[in-house]
């Protein structure tokens, strides 16, 4: 007969936290466990067998810092507590929760959800040339986006560029109403969301017209040589080897830069070779370059999405 154990929670607010929306998070604590877990207003109830039970215990009670506080909960919280358990990273867990990255405009704190993240954040700190590939809500371009504006805030780099590859996912730009840049904008829109978290969206055209924060497709950098800045190339999977040995041999003095990429996402004709591959197998060894590599485990966004990523990879396999 199946053991069970009681959890009394100390208020409602930690009680809907740990739950999560439409507690999808007891339904992931419960497929990481095997336990069976149920919220009744303030009593979690876990059962199953005494060692499903006690690790669901403890991997409640190590979300506990979250959770008290009313603080959101992701997937990735969870796995990555479930992942400190077994390999004994209790403390490194905790370091990596107290490690506040930024704080939004609305006051939201910004910290690693996942080791790898973390492991990614000091790379882009301390190395002028960091790869960052994985999938589709793994926080690549964001986080890059939060380390650079926490630089050029701190009056580290004179400059921000954000860039990618115009290259369009099925559609073709010219169908697109207006301008060039008007065409593009649709491109940079990620790249502008994740700045207005930190700068009042109010500012950001003043700072664009003097130069500071410049967002642009890779084909403006062609002929540049990018002194004392801060640069980011978003979905580098969808640039021509020609276009990433361009884009690379651009950096200047006192700059760095982070090139992120999916690739499996690329949206390039069938028959070209991805630049962010190739440079990955010419560069590989070469030092003071680091890379870094998420998987379906480090996605932050909706518990679905990560499924979704894992079944890809499934298929793909």
């Amino acid at each position: 007969m199946a053991d069970a154990l009681k959890i009394q929670l100390p208020n409602i607010t930690g009680a809907i936290a740990l739950a999560g929306d439409g507690e999808e998070n007891l339904k992931i604590l419960s497929r990481q466990t095997g336990a069976t877990l149920v919220l009744r207003g303030q009593e979690l109830y876990i059962s199953g067998t005494e060692k499903q039970i006690e690790l669901a215990s403890r991997l409640v009670r190590s979300l506990e810092d979250l959770w008290i506080k009313g603080n959101t909960i992701s997937s990735a919280d969870i796995l990555t507590a479930r992942q400190a358990l077994d390999s004994h990273r209790e403390d490194e867990l905790q370091e990596l929760r107290r490690d506040v990255l930024a704080k939004t405009r609305r006051g939201e704190e910004i910290r690693a959800k996942t080791f790898r993240q973390r492991q990614y954040i000091e790379a882009i700190r301390k190395r002028d040339l960091t790869f960052c590939i994985g999938p589709a809500g793994t926080g690549k371009t964001y986080l890059a986006v939060v380390v650079a504006v926490q630089a050029l805030l701190a009056n580290q780099v004179e400059k921000l560029i954000l860039t990618r590859p115009a290259v369009e996912a099925g559609e073709k730009l010219g169908f697109l109403p207006g301008d060039l840049q008007q065409k593009i904008n649709p491109y940079l829109r990620p790249l502008y969301d994740a700045i207005y978290e930190f700068i009042d969206p109010e500012k950001v055209p003043n700072l664009m017209e003097r130069g500071v924060i410049e967002v642009a497709p890779l084909a403006y950098m062609r002929g540049r040589t990018l002194n004392n800045a801060f640069v980011i190339v978003d979905e580098a999977q969808n640039t021509t080897p020609a276009q990433m040995k361009m884009v690379l041999t651009r950096l200047g003095f006192r700059s760095r830069m982070v090139i992120t990429g999916d690739i499996t996402q690329t949206d390039l004709p069938l028959n070209q070779q991805s630049g962010l591959t190739v440079a990955l197998q010419i560069l590989k060894n070469v030092e003071g370059i680091t890379f870094c590599e998420f998987s379906q485990r480090d996605v932050v966004r909706h518990p679905l999405v990560q499924r979704i990523v894992a079944a890809y990879e499934q298929y793909e396999k």
